[in-house]
């Protein structure tokens, strides 16, 4: 009997499917908004939903509860942080899923997952910076 077992195996072992959700996670806190395919957002949601319901308790427990999650100091710093402070007085229904059609290669159905009251300018940002941090080395044309 199938008692108490909730959500999809997604043809992976546990370890893979904790460590696939831990990575969305940090994506999705990160740049508040994802793309990924719809079974994989709707498994996610309870999962981002009790991590930011976690952050803003704002102890040190919860803080080392949301790193040993995450696996990242600083999105566990941004999750205790600006994103407590934004969603102080929601109580739940952090996360909306946006249905986005057909994957083109094997028509999976494909979702946006976003953050309620985002902050626009964090998708990408993160990406901005590492590239701007980045020495740029010029190679000179061969002749």
């Amino acid at each position: 009997m199938r008692h108490g077992l909730s959500g999809r195996k997604l043809n992976r072992t546990s370890a893979h499917r904790k460590a696939l959700f831990a990575n969305l996670a940090q994506a999705l806190i990160e740049h508040e908004q994802i793309t990924t395919t719809l079974p994989k957002a709707k498994d996610l949601r309870p999962i981002v939903e009790k991590l930011i319901t976690l952050g803003k308790k704002k102890t040190l427990a919860a803080r080392r509860q949301a790193i040993s999650q995450i696996r990242s100091e600083e999105l566990a710093a941004k999750l205790l942080g600006p994103l407590a402070d934004r969603y102080k007085k929601r109580n739940g229904g952090y996360v909306r899923i946006i249905k986005a059609g057909f994957r083109y290669g094997d028509s999976a159905p494909m979702a946006v997952v976003e953050l309620v009251d985002r902050d626009q300018a964090a998708k990408g940002a993160k990406d901005i910076e590492r590239l701007a941090s980045q020495p740029q080395v010029l190679e000179e044309p061969k002749a």
